[in-house]
C-alpha cells in the first residue's frame, strides 16, 4: 500500500500486476476553473479520471459542509459518496496527480485521509514525470467510472476551526504556517479575498518551495532543514497548516510528513473564511 508518494515506475508496476486502483487526475487552474479538464482532455495517463476542485473537492452550494472558505468542504458523507460515484471502492489503491506542483491532488489526497482512506498516495513528478518514464498518455474524455463502494471511517487527519485559532493566537501550543505566496502573506496583493494579509503570528512558507526543479518533491533530508529552520524551535507538533482556501496548504502537510516531522493540522477554512469573520484581528507585513 503506498500512502504518501508513488513515483512513476512504481504507478507503472501497480498497473502491470493487476492491483485494483484509481488513477485521478486534479489539474486545476485557480484563475481559470474550466482549463484544468481541457488540460486533461489534451493528454493524461490511460484509464485516469479528471477531479474537479469545485465540483468533486468542494461545496459551494450544500447545506452540509464541513468548513467555510472559498473552497468549503463538503461533508465526509457528501464527499464519500461522490468518491464511490467515481468508482473508488475501499478496497483500491488511490494514485493523485495534476500539473501545478500538487496543489489540487494534495488536497485529495488529504481529503481521503480525512475520510479514513489511507491508501492514498500522490504521483510524485506529476504527469511530466510518468511520461519521462516512458509512461504513454491519451487524449479524449477520461475513464467511464464503475460505481464502487466507498466506506466513511474514521479521520485519518485533523482539522482547526476559525474559534480554536483565534483562542490560540499568541501562545506556544499553535504554529500557523501559511502556504502563500510572500506578495500576498505580507498583504501587498490580494487577487481572490477581499482583505490582504495574514493571521497574526504566521510564518509563511510558499507551497512551490517543497518543489525541486523536475516538480518532485525535494528529498527528505532537505525538507527537514527548511522546515526546521522555519520553526526555530518550534514544536513540529504545535504546527498548523493553511494557505488562501484550504487547498494549497496540504503540499506543506505532505512536505512535513516526508521529512519525518509528523502530521500535522490544517485549517480548512484558512485565510479566505479568517478575513471574513468579523472582529479576527489581520497583520501585513
Amino acid at each position: 500500500m503506498h500512502t504518501t508518494l508513488i513515483s512513476a515506475h512504481e504507478l507503472q508496476q501497480l498497473i502491470a500486476g493487476g492491483q485494483p486502483l484509481r488513477i485521478l487526475d486534479c489539474t486545476h487552474e485557480l484563475m481559470n476553473p474550466g482549463a484544468g479538464l481541457v488540460q486533461f482532455e489534451t493528454e493524461h495517463i490511460p484509464g485516469s479520471i479528471h477531479v474537479h476542485l469545485e465540483h468533486h473537492l468542494s461545496d459551494k452550494v450544500g447545506t452540509d459542509r464541513a468548513s467555510g472558505s472559498r473552497h468549503p468542504l463538503p461533508s465526509r458523507a457528501t464527499f464519500a459518496a461522490r468518491m464511490g460515484a467515481l468508482g473508488l471502492g475501499s478496497h483500491m489503491q488511490a494514485v493523485v496527480l495534476d500539473r501545478q506542483a500538487i496543489a489540487t491532488s494534495g488536497r485529495l489526497w488529504w481529503m481521503l485521509k480525512w475520510c479514513g482512506h489511507d491508501a492514498v498516495a500522490v504521483l510524485d513528478g506529476g504527469l511530466a514525470a510518468w511520461k519521462a518514464a516512458g509512461g504513454a498518455v491519451e487524449s479524449g474524455p477520461g475513464a467511464t467510472p464503475t460505481p464502487a463502494a466507498f466506506e466513511l471511517r474514521e479521520p485519518l487527519v485533523h482539522t482547526v476551526s476559525t474559534a480554536e485559532i483565534a483562542a490560540a493566537i499568541g501562545r506556544p501550543a499553535m504554529t500557523l504556517v501559511d502556504a502563500r505566496a510572500g506578495a500576498r502573506f505580507r498583504g501587498e496583493t490580494e487577487p481572490l479575498d477581499p482583505v490582504a494579509g495574514h493571521i497574526p503570528g504566521a510564518l509563511n512558507r510558499p507551497f512551490s518551495d517543497n518543489a525541486a526543479p523536475d516538480g518532485r518533491f525535494k528529498p527528505a533530508a532537505e525538507l527537514r532543514a527548511e522546515f526546521e529552520r522555519l520553526l526555530a524551535g518550534r514544536d513540529p507538533s504545535t504546527v498548523v497548516h493553511h494557505c488562501g482556501s484550504g487547498v494549497s496548504a496540504v503540499p506543506n502537510l505532505i512536505a512535513m510528513e516526508i521529512a519525518g516531522l509528523g502530521r500535522a493540522k490544517l485549517y480548512p477554512g484558512s485565510w479566505s473564511e479568517w478575513c471574513n469573520t468579523p472582529g479576527m484581528p489581520m497583520a501585513q507585513g
